[in-house]
């Protein structure tokens, strides 16, 4: 197990309700949601929400007509993706200060590795307290920071001490750490995954130490082994300065439910077409689709196809797109759907392996 690296986590408190609070500061103290204001839209989703409001109860991905509920007094702002995509752009410059090994998350996370760093500051604590300080100095915003040996621990230590905190997990701290974190609370367990670990008597990291690698490879396939040895501090995945999209995608939230099937097979079509030119523009060309269905009743289906040949021309997506539609919908209002394509090649790479047979 590599414990030598020093690994930085970076991730900005409630950043779009703290962009929007800065930059009008009659704003500071009120709970600012970002999400369109239900007294318009009741079709809107909370994006991100201020500390204020999360005190209420409100959080990410609830619809914005739930958060007028728990939060009458709440300041609803619709989300200004330019704006927050200009913050964040500084606070990147910011970081390449300090190192260029840099891998982003988001506009609002990313991880640095700072083992070997511009500064040549050998703490990597200290490097963090600097690089929290500038964002702040500069831009009048606060972030949060885990420092660590690995990535999966640092991104865990920095929602540790959130809003503006530092928390630094040393090798010899790491698997008490880890014993002590609720199940939820796992980078990379979602829901599903949460509620499955819950029904097996899983529910903290101590819990889940006790399971054997074979035992959690029955329940939870390659994900399993990966468990097995996040629980015992072992992730030697490397800060990735260069990321590969992994996927290419579209979806709409539509203003009202729609149980028209033209209206949504237009909207794939659209979507096919979009995400072909994508593909076109990237040189690059995909072998899975996946359907996205949110019903009025906010359950969500997704279901996925892999396909033999690689895929490209907009054509091809629609069709393999509605032949997944045809056997998923269930013939009742649509609330939003996507498309989105993965497995994705260079096509470069693709016509060097047509060499080679």
């Amino acid at each position: 197990m590599e414990t030598k690296r020093k690994i930085i986590h970076i991730d900005m408190d409630a950043f779009y309700a703290q962009v929007e609070q800065r930059d009008l500061p009659s704003l500071k103290g009120k709970p600012v949601v970002i999400a369109s204001d239900p007294r318009v839209s009741k079709r809107g989703v909370v994006a991100t929400a201020s500390y204020e409001a999360r005190k209420f109860g409100i959080h990410s991905a609830m619809p914005s007509v739930e958060a007028l509920k728990l939060c009458p007094q709440a300041v609803f702002i619709s989300p200004r993706m330019s704006r927050y995509q200009e913050i964040s752009v500084k606070i990147h410059e910011i970081f390449h200060r300090f190192t260029d090994e840099i891998e982003p998350l988001s506009l609002d996370e990313a991880y640095l590795d700072v083992t070997v760093n511009k500064i040549n500051e050998p703490s990597a604590s200290r490097l963090a307290q600097k690089i929290q300080a500038t964002i702040y100095d500069e831009l009048q915003l606060t972030a949060s920071a885990g420092v660590s040996y690995n990535k999966f621990i640092a991104k865990m230590a920095s929602d540790y001490k959130k809003p503006a905190g530092r928390t630094v997990i040393t090798p010899e701290k790491a698997l008490a750490f880890i014993a002590a974190l609720p199940i939820d609370a796992f980078y990379g367990v979602g829901h599903v995954t949460a509620e499955k670990m819950h029904t097996l008597g899983i529910h903290t990291g101590a819990d889940l130490y006790q399971w054997s690698e074979w035992d959690l490879i029955i329940q939870f396939k390659k994900r399993g082994y990966q468990l097995y040895r996040l629980v015992r501090g072992i992730d030697d995945s490397p800060v990735r300065s260069q990321r590969t999209r992994k996927s290419f995608g579209r979806e709409t939230t539509f203003a009202t439910d729609v149980v028209d099937e033209v209206e949504l097979q237009l909207a794939l079509r659209s979507f096919s077409q979009r995400i072909s030119k994508t593909l076109v523009d990237k040189q690059m060309s995909a072998q899975t689709i996946v359907l996205k269905i949110r019903y009025n009743d906010f359950t969500t289906q997704t279901r996925r196809l892999t396909l033999p040949m690689r895929l490209t021309e907009s054509h091809e997506l629609y069709f393999y797109g509605m032949q997944i539609f045809e056997e998923m919908w269930e013939q009742r209002p649509v609330r939003l759907i996507g498309l989105t394509v993965t497995g994705l090649e260079t096509r470069q790479f693709e016509n060097m392996k047509l060499v080679g047979l």
